[in-house]
């Protein structure tokens, strides 16, 4: 059988309406919510395990990580959206069904955490019992629940991103649905910063635990609600899949090998896979230790160290939201892409900078300046990773990219942890051990350029269309 051309100008979608801006904002409510739940669980929950419950910063991390590394499970659920509709649908049912799962998963999170913390508090940080690891080693289990249930929804919500919209258009979408991300991380550090004004740094457990409490049952409770609102009706309006893809009718023949001998047709999908992980770990180490390095190195509050959050998210917001319209129409993907990592680079120097000097508003500015790197990388390299597609297969693609982004997410979660807990071995001073993970990712970013340029989209889209005609005519006529 003849697979044919798998470039989006080969489909005939033009009687299809193309997604309006009210749309594609429509759509970024769904990564709206997933900023407000990596606030919860990356930002608060994090500090209530290392400062408020003395969880060693390694274990805590570790822990919180364990969401990352079920992350081999998205190639299988991208590949289950293809193959798999759910109440007639492709890809809107998993992101419903995964967005009640994580949701609830998150509050049963927090109430062992508790338990966690009780233990610690009766025999010492590093003195465990049997019961200490086993309330350690649920958590994680549950924290490997969450990470399963957000990839069963993100990567088919990334997938139908590719299904609603045209190449020209992407860049457009990118911009909007990732800078209602960064909306989501400024509400739910807002959100979270006033339901925990009340709290010091040294508050009651029995305080901290009533208002954790509070937060993890309302906003989980606003997120699902959210997903819906975000989805409901936009597959049925706006997918091509069925345009586009030459087995729409055959769903059921994309099994997953060969699902994965499309993926790896191609040497340049190695390259854009090592290179989306090399800048994901240097573009997030930070994250497990911002808010502790603004409670121990600055003195700040856990609502002040929370907001701090919003200074970045704010930056990352403008520069997603002009980037996708103004930027990479202008220099294209790649050198956007590029440029990104270099601004990058310098404000982790920025950072380092503010806690030697001990000067607060050079630190939120540097958080400001970082938000507007990290839109300007993220736009392109998410625009370029959306192109790096094939329609019969975009879901195990997607998969595929999400599962590079997802174990670098995890490395750098652990990492940071890790790098944090040598450097307080090292260093007497908890400057230069926070310092030491920001100096990492500014070099992780040079390496991250190093790998771009070794990236050639249209080697990729030359060369895939070749080799996914091959493995699919071998194995379906």
């Amino acid at each position: 059988m003849a697979i044919g051309d798998f470039s989006d100008s080969q489909v005939p979608s033009k009687a299809l309406p193309k997604v309006t801006l009210f749309t594609m904002f429509r759509l970024g409510l769904f990564q709206m919510g997933l900023g407000i739940m990596s606030i919860l669980t990356l930002g608060v929950l994090n500090r209530v395990l290392i400062d408020g419950l003395a969880v060693p910063a390694i274990i805590a991390a570790g822990i919180l990580a364990m969401h990352q590394f079920v992350a081999p499970a998205r190639v299988w659920f991208g590949q289950l959206s293809d193959s798999r509709p759910v109440l007639g649908l492709h890809r809107s049912g998993y992101v419903w069904l995964g967005a009640i799962t994580f949701a609830v998963v998150s509050f049963l999170a927090v109430q062992i955490s508790w338990q966690l913390g009780g233990t610690i508090e009766a025999i010492g940080s590093w003195s465990w019992t049997l019961q200490t690891a086993g309330w350690a080693a649920l958590l994680a289990l549950l924290f490997a629940i969450y990470g399963l249930a957000l990839s069963s929804s993100s990567t088919p919500f990334a997938a139908l991103l590719v299904d609603v919209s045209d190449e020209e258009d992407r860049s457009k979408l990118v911009g909007v649905v990732w800078s209602m991300l960064m909306v989501g991380i400024v509400v739910g550090a807002i959100i979270s910063g006033g339901l925990l004004r009340q709290l010091e740094a040294d508050a009651p457990i029995e305080l901290l635990q009533a208002a954790i409490n509070r937060l993890f049952l309302i906003v989980p409770l606003m997120v699902i609600g959210l997903a819906f609102l975000a989805t409901l009706g936009v597959e049925k309006k706006y997918s091509r899949y069925s345009t586009r893809s030459t087995l729409a009718d055959r769903e059921d023949k994309i099994t997953l090998g060969r699902s994965l001998r499309v993926l790896t047709a191609n040497r340049q999908t190695g390259i854009f896979f090592t290179f989306l992980l090399v800048m994901t770990v240097s573009l997030f180490m930070q994250e497990p230790v911002l808010e502790p390095y603004g409670g121990q190195v600055f003195g700040m509050s856990y609502s002040e160290t929370t907001l701090l959050n919003a200074f970045w998210g704010m930056g990352t917001l403008i520069g997603l939201s002009s980037t996708g319209f103004l930027v990479v129409p202008r220099l294209g993907k790649q050198a956007t892409t590029k440029i990104g990592c270099f601004l990058v680079s310098f404000c982790f120097l920025l950072i380092i900078l503010s806690g030697l000097t001990q000067t607060p508003a050079l630190l939120k500015g540097a958080l400001f300046l970082f938000g507007l790197a990290s839109g300007w990388t993220t736009t392109g390299a998410i625009s370029m990773m959306l192109d790096l597609t094939a329609a019969e297969t975009a879901g195990t693609f997607i998969g595929a990219w999400g599962l590079s982004q997802a174990i670098a997410r995890a490395i750098a979660t652990l990492s940071g942890g890790a790098v944090l807990t040598v450097g307080r071995q090292l260093f007497s001073n908890p400057m230069l051990a926070y310092g030491l993970v920001f100096g990492l990712q500014a070099i992780g970013m040079l390496i991250a350029v190093w790998c771009l340029s070794r990236v050639d989209i249209q080697e990729f889209q030359t060369n895939s269309k070749r080799a996914i005609a091959t493995v699919l005519e071998s194995d379906l006529d």
